[in-house]
């Protein structure tokens, strides 16, 4: 068997040998990231729907205390016209 001179030309790849265990370790890292990412980004959106929404909910109660105030308001003055 031979070995290979330093100089020689050629590809790397046709004298060393492949490592599938840390292909396979890299590209399960590089999955993770992504899906990592993925959901990071859908968080992000979740918690700007979840804002707007409790942005409208608070709308809403203001709304029914301003109508029962207004309520209120017109009982006792046409309470007090009588």
């Amino acid at each position: 068997m031979s070995i290979r001179p330093k100089s020689s030309g050629g590809s790397r790849f046709l004298y060393d040998s492949f490592d599938a265990a840390a292909a396979r370790i890299e590209a399960n890292e590089r999955v993770a990231e992504e899906r990592w990412s993925g959901l990071e980004y859908r968080l992000v959106q979740i918690e700007g729907t979840l804002e707007r929404l409790e942005k409208r909910i608070w709308l809403g109660v203001y709304g029914v205390a301003a109508f029962l105030l207004a309520q209120g308001a017109e009982a006792l003055l046409t309470a007090a016209m009588r």
